[in-house]
């Protein structure tokens, strides 16, 4: 019989209590997460996604390649990947809408053929991206500082705080007391999960 083709899959583990965080990433890395407009939008999306699937924001930040996530299951049954899907398959249907409006090219350079005579939108590189399971509070505050210092490592600005796509300011104290409503809601951590740690 013909070999079947391979496909990266990734197993997603579900432990109660366990944060995920969850990396994607745009197709090819091309920088597309440039544009205000579609960052609002993924801010709903990413919303929605937990309000149907059950989860909660605790970081997230977005760099123009790429997403990253720490998110907080609500229940014991929880799918990592119902919620991928809901988040990123009507962003990617939204853009698809926008560009096809606008007549940019960039619609066709985001369209791929898989086989002839079918093609599809792509503005997710394929697969699951990366998933972290997340328990110990240093663990944890390692994961925050990163999120947050990747702006600032990529020098797309100077201090962590200076990213507005991110959670940095929520957990600084700079963020004002109503949230900035471009950005999705953060929800911050469990109660007690990180007790005595600080962040950077």
């Amino acid at each position: 019989m013909p070999s079947q083709p391979h496909r990266k899959t990734i197993k997603h583990y579900h432990e109660p209590g366990h944060l995920h965080e969850l990396t994607f990433s745009c197709y090819r890395r091309l920088p597309l997460l440039t544009n205000n407009e579609w960052k609002t939008k993924l801010s709903r999306c990413i919303d929605k996604a937990g309000e149907e699937e059950s989860f909660q924001l605790a970081a997230f930040v977005f760099m123009p390649d790429h997403v990253h996530l720490l998110v907080v299951p609500e229940t014991s049954d929880a799918n990592i990947s119902r919620y991928l899907a809901r988040l990123k398959q009507p962003f990617s249907k939204y853009v698809k809408s926008q560009l096809e409006e606008s007549k940019s090219p960039l619609a066709d350079k985001l369209t791929v053929r898989e086989r002839p005579g079918k093609t599809t939108f792509r503005f997710w590189q394929e697969g699951p991206g990366y998933d972290r399971n997340l328990f110990e509070p240093k663990t944890i505050a390692a994961s925050l500082n990163y999120l947050h210092t990747n702006p600032v490592t990529r020098n797309l600005c100077p201090r962590a705080i200076d990213w507005t796509w991110s959670s940095a300011r929520f957990y600084h104290g700079e963020s004002p007391g109503r949230q900035d409503p471009k950005l999705p809601t953060i929800h911050g951590l469990p109660p007690g999960t990180l007790e005595d740690l600080k962040l950077d």
